[in-house]
């Protein structure tokens, strides 16, 4: 699948993926070897997981069956890639016709490795994830798709000895559950879409300088003074922009602890070991140091874990 074109001097996206694949590759167990036998036993967790979905919340898509895609982390970067550009597609188009605000050859490299740095840190992180955006003038087989990342399963059932087939079924039941939120509820996807995209209307190119925002938040951290509630996003937006990010953060709140709470309930009886599935994850998260504690920070994944917990909270 060929991304759509964006003007080239907004990121240089060739050095995105460049880094991030870099970055990536550093990981245990990045063979494509490590994701033999995987598909086809995904692509029966998935229905199984989509089924006791639907028995536990009354959600079924109204987009047909979930369809699922093992991927290595090269090619789960690449994807995301591919979303974020689409995703952003209305910004780059509105920095088009600013020539005054077109980004230098230097801006675009520094911007793509920033963004590569950060995809390629999380491509080593992800477990699943449910791509929700869909476009008409994209392919249809490479959207609307429940990926899960093979060489990221493998290194974490190994290091805490899980019983793979349990625990990929478990991890089904939470992405397909994500699926069943955004297709099972008719306004779902587009209320979510819509506050994204209202997010980068209002969005201003001589707003976008994201090394500023990584100097000031850096320099926040030091003081002690940061609030690590927004990650970069929130150090450039406007307070309109804001009350949008607090929206998409209350939502997304919701709807992972509804996420959570589905996946204990829908797996009860049948998976086994899914406490300590969820607390090793919980642990996972929460344990981050260093290099990792930085990258939490910058995209505001700290106050992320505080909303799961308090969406579960609220849906329990």
């Amino acid at each position: 699948m060929s991304p759509p074109e964006t003007p080239p001097s907004a990121v240089d996206w060739a050095l995105a993926e460049r880094v991030a694949v870099r970055i990536g590759g550093r990981a245990p167990f990045s063979g494509a070897h490590h994701l033999d036998g995987l598909t086809a036993e995904f692509d029966e967790h998935t229905a199984l997981a989509e089924g006791l979905v639907a028995e536990t919340t009354g959600l079924r898509s109204l987009h047909g069956e979930a369809r699922a895609r093992v991927v290595g982390r090269s090619d789960w970067i690449r994807a995301n890639l591919a979303s974020l550009q689409r995703l952003l597609r209305p910004l780059f188009e509105k920095m088009a016709e600013r020539p005054a605000t077109a980004f230098t050859p230097l801006a675009a490299a520094a911007a793509g490795t920033e963004l590569g740095a950060v995809l390629g840190w999380m491509s080593t992180r992800v477990l699943g994830q449910y791509d929700l955006l869909v476009l008409e003038d994209e392919a249809a087989e490479d959207q609307d798709l429940v990926y899960y990342v093979g060489p990221n399963l493998v290194a974490l059932e190994r290091r805490y000895a899980f019983d793979p087939r349990h625990f990929h079924l478990w991890l089904a039941l939470h992405e397909v559950t994500h699926r069943a939120q955004f297709t099972g509820v008719a306004w779902m996807r587009e209320h979510y879409l819509g506050l994204v995209a209202s997010l980068l209307e209002d969005a201003e190119p001589e707003q976008v300088n994201i090394l500023e925002s990584l100097r000031e938040l850096a320099a926040r951290r030091r003081s002690g003074t940061d609030r690590a509630d927004g990650g970069v996003m929130g150090m450039v937006a406007t307070p309109r922009q804001q009350e949008v990010l607090d929206n998409i953060a209350s939502l997304m709140s919701l709807l992972e602890g509804h996420g959570d709470v589905t996946m204990d309930r829908a797996g009860r009886g049948i998976v086994v070991g899914a406490d300590r599935f969820a607390r090793v994850l919980r642990d996972r998260r929460r344990s981050a140091t260093g290099v990792a504690r930085i990258f939490q920070k910058i995209v505001g994944l700290e106050a992320k874990l505080a909303q799961y917990a308090r969406g579960e909270a609220f849906i329990g």
